[in-house]
């Protein structure tokens, strides 16, 4: 069933996370997994690379969902996944086939490559020089690793120092997507899908490649006029719907970063209110959906993460502790929910339920989870602190002062113990 969402909606990296999660527990044991995949065999007519060549982006997607059927773990393939994805524009769905190629083989060059550039190219320069410190002591790689960690240090600098949140993808990174190359124009294209339409109107896929197209090239009002009218054809199928609901909550995603981009050029009291109107609206949108499939499918806990994370965001923690809760049966997830159960527990007041959950949190995090993994210890020091357990709180901040001594203010608080209570601390989340 996933496999479908996934070729219906190949730009959802919701779809994508499910169907890899579904094939691992299916799949159990690690296999290899490599560069063999790209070229023929497994699954398909021809091959990741075959469709690569010829700028079928789509294609190339459809052909690795077969592929990974065969082994979850093909970090080639899920490089493949993600160039195809970069290539049409899908960046929340590239972000997936990078981390769970990262997931399947953390020290492979190739791997670690593709993840620096792509995150690079996002303007989240420490993640970036993560990937290569990750692989510099291997054999012929320190040369090419400090001098990417030293050019990926000047490209953080000069962002920050223009204020920049993210930025265009230099010589050297992965290129910004663009339209597929090949014979065929965008403009053609879209020509081609709506005679297909005309003369299939009962077929779906070329209706939701062509919004894609409109969205992307054309105008949004245009493309969700096709959302609509493929949701008619359908009948009102419920697949169809989720289809059609994907691209609404990507679409205003896309909204809300044009206007914060408005913004940032020119500050205005209409340009605040737009941005606030539309982030108000894109919360409410990513609640009702988010809900709806987590009644509609109670056994996946994918929905209810997600509908959980949105609830703590608008500020409505009980109803967000209620769906973290039962989301902690995923393994998985155990160490990332404890920690969001207890910043929502701690809003509420609920101070020993948020220690308990943010010690939790602390244990159950690894390493690959660092950046979590402190902000549950500084949580945890934080709140100890406020109420009035100074050994707890040095523990927990000294603990974080070891993972990162730069890390917030973890070094004040500490030289702060042993001298003043900080009561001011209780119920402090945001600092």
């Amino acid at each position: 069933m996933f496999s479908m969402c996934v070729r219906g909606d190949p730009a959802s990296a919701v779809y994508a996370q499910i169907l890899i999660n579904a094939i691992k527990q299916k799949f159990g044991a690690r296999k290899a997994g490599g560069i063999a995949t790209l070229w023929g065999g497994g699954s398909g007519k021809g091959g990741l690379k075959k469709f690569a060549t010829k700028g079928q982006w789509r294609e190339a997607i459809h052909h690795g969902v077969d592929a990974l059927r065969a082994n979850p773990y093909d970090h080639g393939c899920l490089l493949a996944m993600a160039e195809a994805a970069g290539n049409l524009a899908m960046s929340d769905a590239q972000r997936t086939y990078l981390k769970a190629a990262l997931d399947a083989s953390p020290k492979d060059p190739d791997v670690n490559r593709a993840c620096a550039a792509f995150l690079a190219s996002n303007g989240e320069f420490d993640q970036a020089i993560a990937c290569w410190v990750r692989i510099k002591d291997l054999k012929g790689l320190g040369e090419e690793a400090e001098r990417e960690i030293a050019r990926l240090q000047v490209d953080k600098t000069i962002a920050a120092g223009k204020g920049l949140v993210g930025r265009q993808a230099m010589v050297g990174s992965a290129p910004t997507p663009t339209a597929p190359e090949g014979p065929v124009s965008a403009a053609e294209r879209i020509a081609a899908l709506r005679k297909q339409i005309g003369e299939q109107p009962a077929v779906i896929d070329p209706y939701l490649e062509l919004a894609d197209l409109l969205e992307r090239d054309v105008s949004m009002d245009e493309a969700e006029q096709v959302l609509a009218a493929a949701l008619a054809a359908s009948g009102n199928d419920l697949k169809i719907q989720e289809h059609v609901e994907d691209r609404h909550l990507r679409w205003g995603r896309h909204k809300v970063l044009m206007a914060e981009k408005r913004l940032e050029g020119g500050d205005s009291a209409d340009a605040r209110a737009t941005v606030e109107r539309l982030k108000t609206a894109q919360a409410k949108r990513e609640i009702d959906i988010y809900g709806a499939r987590a009644a509609r499918y109670p056994e996946n806990v994918i929905w209810k993460y997600e509908l959980a994370m949105r609830l703590k965001s608008a500020g409505n923690y009980a109803e967000a502790i209620r769906h973290f809760q039962e989301v902690l049966q995923d393994p998985r997830r155990k160490g990332a929910v404890s920690l969001e159960l207890g910043e929502c527990f701690q809003k509420i007041k609920q101070y020993e339920l948020a220690m308990r959950n943010y010690e939790a949190a602390v244990e159950l995090l690894t390493d690959r989870e660092a950046e979590l993994r402190k902000r549950a210890l500084y949580r945890a020091g934080v709140l100890a602190t406020g109420l009035g357990d100074p050994d707890a709180a040095r523990k927990h901040l000294s603990a974080l002062a070891g993972l990162d001594f730069g890390y917030r203010d973890v070094a004040a608080r500490l030289d702060k113990l042993g001298t003043v209570t900080d009561n001011s601390a209780v119920g402090e989340t945001d600092a």
